[in-house]
Parts: C-alpha cells; structure tokens; sequence
C-alpha cells in the first residue's frame, strides 16, 4: 500500500526529491490551493533546530520573494511545519516554495567542459541582469556559482537561492563553517574569504570566477581544502583564461581580469558595468596581449608570478608542522609583565564575587513584549529585537490591514517574558491576488470579459489613432499581462480608434501627398483638372476629397491636379 504524500502546512504537498544541497533537500511538488506545481526546498535538521537561524531565514526567505524578475526564481512563500521523528520528538521542518525551473543546472552544463563564448556571453548577460534587479531591490545574493544558476529548456537563465547564503552565513562564525553549509569556497569574494563585510561587488566577483569556469572548464583557484581555495582568492594571481584555453578571445580575458580584482574598488563597481563589459566584447573590441600583461600587473602587482610563489610559501609555512623555530621568543620581561597583570584582574574579580552579598545579587532580568500593531514586519522584527525577544512569522489573509503590516502579536504586548523568548506575529497577506490575462490585440468588450472574469475591473479608456488596428482594439494596458495584482484592481487601456489623422496636403507634389497618405494606410486616387493650367513638371495637389482631420482607417481619399496647358 502507497503512503499517503505529505502535504506542509495543509498546502504545500510534497512529491518526489528533485535535488539535495549542503543545507536543504529540493521536493517537486504542488500547491493544493492554487493547482500550480512547485519546487519545496525543506531545511536539514540541523540546520532547523537552530531558533537563530531559523528567523533569520525567514527573513531572507520574505526579502527573496518580494523580488519577480525573468531572470530570478520565484519564491512564492516560506513557512514552517513540524513533524515527529523516530525518536518521538517533535521538530520544525522549515520550508521555502519556489518556481519550478524545468532544465539544467549551469554547473552540469561546465562539467562537459569549457562553455563556448556565444553561449558563456548569453548566460553571464542573465546572471548580471538578475543581479542587477537584484541590488537594486538592496538583495546581495553572496552565493553566486553554478549550482544556483539554471538555464531552462528555452535557453533562458534563472538565477536562485537569493538571501539564503546570508542567512547562512550571519550564524556561521568562520569561513570554514560557513564553507561546510553552502559548499564550495571556490566562488567566494576576497572579503568573504577574509570574513569582512561585503556589498554588490562581491557578487561581481563571484559572477567574475563563474564568467572564467565557463571560458576554460575549471575555477581559478582550485584546492585541497576550502581554506587552501580561499587563500587562493586572498592572495594569488589568476591566470588569464586564454593561457588555459587558447580558443577564448582576450577581449574576455580583460573582462574576467578586471572582475576577480582583489581589491573591490578595482572591480566592476556594479553589475550593469560588468555587464556592459561583456557586450562591448561582442562588437570586437579585443586589447592586445601586452595590453592584458598591463592589466594583469596593474590588478594584482609589478609581478604576479612572484606574488603567487610568495602566497604558496606563506601557505607552507602556514600548513608546515615539521619545521623548527629559529626565531627568539620575546623577552623575558614583557612574559613577567603579561602574568603580573593577569594576577592583579583574577584577584580584583574574585574580591568582587565575594563582596557581593546575597540580599544584593542583581535581579533576573525580563523582556517586556512591545506594541508592533500597525508596524511593518521588517520594523516588528527590529523593535522586538532590541526587546531581546525573536519574532516568528505567521501569515494571515486581512483584507483590513496592509500587505505585509502586522495584524497582532501572540503573546500580546506589554506581556513580560524571558529574554530570547519567541513572539508570534502575525503578518497580513492582504487582498487575494490575481494574474492579469492577455489583453493587447482583443476588442474592448473582449477585453472587458476577460478582466472580469479574472476579478479585475475596467478602469479609464483612452483613444489613441492606429492605421492598422480596427476601432476598439486593445493597443496596451497599465498592467502588463501575467503581472500579479490585488484582486479588484483597476487596470485602464488605450485602444484604437478606428480613425487616423490627415493633413492638408494642397500644395505638395502629388507624388510626397501620396507617399504620406498611403503611410497611413489610405488608398490615394488621382484627378487631372485640364480646366486649370499645371504650374510645372511635377503635378501638385489643388484639393483633396477629404478634409484636413481624423478620417476612418482604410479610407479612400482622392487627390486633384492641374493639368491644362
């Protein structure tokens, strides 16, 4: 007998794995409320066991999914179920439902080897345009590598798993640890590497190794430990993809170059600029190998040679367990100082323990819940927060408050809790949403139908001239087709007008008076008048059969010469 699926959060049914990561297992699966099929990437366990963590993914998760970009994996929603295990204890299975991409992963395409370059321009143009969406929406993806890169059965690129890397990170306290949850260290920034803080421009980076994997087949830097790799990206030089690859043009090898700079002010400083790097190199325009020594040695030294020889003997010396110590130990004194210094602290902390009276011990300390009703969820966080208390999201449809605001905490404020204890809030989700249908090219009562049967009402209807569109025609709408929108939206439409504008065209030539009507889609007839004399060798228009004005599309309109003598 099959077992029944199982459905989180009495929604979301799971079916069967489509993929597995270093932090989460990826389920096809099916919205039981809206019919659609979905991906459902569902947390490791370790991972869930973490309060911490768990926040700060839900967070990252909301931040992702007000992100809706061609190039960017929908995320639809994220929530948290909970489930028995063997052991009989109850646990939380935190979840994220995505847009089910149907293709390949980019790193599977890498595997067979270097990408060719019409096909490596036209999957790092997607990866920039996503992030260049994405930056803008102030989303710094920090993961970027081919494994969250997918391009679809239409040749498309579909970047994910943005915000997760962040979340990841903020609760991991090294490189190693951080390294071990997302995977491979092979795409980090120098600053990552180095645990400073990063902006945009470590995605450019990454983009920058990806762009480079996809020329010759392998990253720049490869290791026996992801702290080897790190290093790596900290200190050596890469080499130049054309001396790996001799097929790739060293137009690119600038471009990938100048995106794995160290120094981040040396690095594209957005994506929309690595972008147009990468077209620029499409129309040609190619530097000369002395030009790209040049940059070479202006990104990473006079000699990048003898910088990557000097990181591999730090790296030794670093790793090297075998080798003795030459160098004297610093003096005795200062040791005697360090340990005199240290005497007199434990001493003055120990009289202060025990001079502390029991009637005076300090009182327990408690977290008094504030009054978030009304704030948006990022501010609730933030307030609950400095009130030492974590918040859980729980979304609930409210037509009555904003999309996104809180409805009400649980437990209620001015409650007083234990510090880090967990507050529910609960979250409006606004009005129910609905996908506008295709409206350009129907008539307006077509037009009109389709909107109310999707939920939508007809707002204002403005006329625009068209030669070729019968009147009534949709020519646009203020919503384009498949954007999502509260249902009850007005969406307003420009349609033809069945009508085009003419001119006065006595005095032309017949022949321009016939070039700019027919240009209107009007069919010109022609008049001799042998009763007036022709001014000159080129016919020109004494009156026409229809007045200056709007006129009905396709209509006839007759043109009067002189031609007597």
């Amino acid at each position: 007998m099959t077992a029944e699926p199982r459905v989180l959060s009495g929604r979301y049914r799971i079916d069967e794995v489509i993929g597995r990561g270093g932090m989460a297992t990826v389920f096809r699966g099916e919205d039981l409320t809206l019919g659609r099929e979905v991906a459902i990437k569902v947390l490791d366990r370790d991972l869930a066991n973490d309060n911490a963590f768990r926040t700060r993914f839900r967070l990252e998760a909301q931040a992702a999914s007000r992100m809706a970009h061609p190039t960017i994996v929908r995320v639809y929603d994220a929530g948290e179920d909970a489930a028995v295990g063997d052991d009989g204890v109850t646990r939380p299975v935190p979840y994220i439902v995505m847009e089910l991409v149907k293709g390949r992963l980019l790193k599977d395409i890498i595997a067979a080897g270097p990408v060719p370059v019409a096909d490596t321009v036209r999957y790092i143009d997607g990866i920039l345009e996503a992030l260049e969406y994405s930056h803008r929406a102030g989303v710094i993806h920090r993961d970027i590598k081919p494994g969250n890169v997918m391009i679809t059965e239409a040749g498309g690129v579909k970047v994910m798993d943005f915000g997760i890397a962040r979340a990841v990170s903020d609760g991991s306290s090294t490189v190693a640890e951080t390294t071990a949850i997302i995977g491979t260290a092979s795409y980090f920034s120098p600053e990552q590497a180095k645990g400073e803080p990063v902006d945009a421009r470590a995605d450019v980076y990454s983009t920058g190794v990806v762009l480079y994997e996809l020329l010759v087949g392998r990253p720049p830097f490869r290791g026996e430990t992801p702290v080897a790799v790190a290093y790596q990206h900290v200190s050596e030089a890469p080499i130049a993809p054309s001396e790996v690859n001799d097929t790739v043009p060293r137009s690119l090898d600038a471009v990938a170059l100048r995106a794995l700079a160290k120094d981040p002010y040396q690095r594209y400083q957005d994506a929309a600029s690595f972008r147009d790097a990468v077209d620029a190199t499409v129309d040609g325009r190619s530097p000369s190998k002395r030009q790209v020594s040049t940059l070479t040695s202006e990104l990473y030294g006079p000699n990048p040679r003898h910088a990557a020889e000097t990181a591999r003997s730090l790296r030794q010396l670093s790793t090297d367990t075998t080798m003795t110590r030459t160098q004297a130990g610093p003096p005795v004194a200062w040791i005697w100082t360090g340990v005199g210094i240290l005497a007199v602290l434990l001493i003055s902390i120990a009289f202060w323990v025990f001079s502390i009276r029991p009637d005076e011990a300090p009182p327990t300390s408690a977290s008094t819940v504030p009054d978030v009703t009304g704030m948006t969820y990022e501010r609730a966080i933030e307030t609950l927060a400095e009130a030492e208390l974590l918040a859980v999201r729980i979304n609930e449809e409210n037509a009555q408050v904003a999309e996104g605001n809180v409805i009400r905490t649980d437990p209620e404020a001015d409650e007083t809790l234990v510090p880090d204890s967990e507050v529910r809030v609960y979250v409006s989700e606004g009005k129910e949403t609905v996908t506008v249908p295709t409206l350009d090219g129907l008539g307006q009562d077509a037009a009109t139908a389709a909107l109310e049967s999707a939920g939508l009402e007809l707002g204002i209807v403005t006329q625009r001239n068209d030669p070729s569109l019968p009147g009534g025609t949709v020519i646009s709408a203020d919503q384009p087709e498949g954007a999502v929108v509260p249902i009850g939206s007005t969406v307003n439409l420009e349609v033809a007008s069945g009508r085009v504008t003419i001119t006065d065209v006595t005095g032309y030539t017949v022949d321009a008076a016939t070039r700019d009507l027919e240009a209107l889609e009007l069919a010109v007839l022609t008049q001799e008048d042998t009763s007036c004399p022709s001014s000159n060798a080129d016919p020109v228009v004494a009156s026409q059969s229809l007045a200056p004005g709007d006129v009905p599309i396709h209509s006839e309109i007759t043109l009067v010469y002189c031609s007597g003598t």
